[in-house]
């Protein structure tokens, strides 16, 4: 599985998440302009280092993302063109 960024870090994005990630997989748009960061499903390794790292609790683990916020799975792997997997609760 991967990570899920949501709703606490739309126009945040700190980017102390991206720092700690040992295979750079945290991005926002090319041009900086994206209200959030996104996790790319495809190559996230889901070692969660991230988690502790975000000064809003903004990332969770796809499984245990919170309901309320579960547009934001679509959002994410939306983001990266990926498809979602059979299993999403988006």
């Amino acid at each position: 599985m991967t990570h899920i960024i949501a709703e606490p870090c739309v126009n945040v994005k700190d980017k102390a998440c991206v720092e700690v990630c040992p295979v750079d997989c945290i991005h926002e748009s090319a041009d900086g302009n994206s209200d959030m960061l996104y996790i790319d499903p495809q190559e996230c390794i889901d070692c969660g280092a991230c988690v502790p790292a975000c000064p809003v609790e903004a990332i969770f683990p796809m499984e245990e993302l919170p309901e309320k916020w579960n547009a934001f799975i679509k959002k994410n792997y939306d983001f990266f063109g990926r498809a979602l997997p059979p299993n999403a609760k988006a």
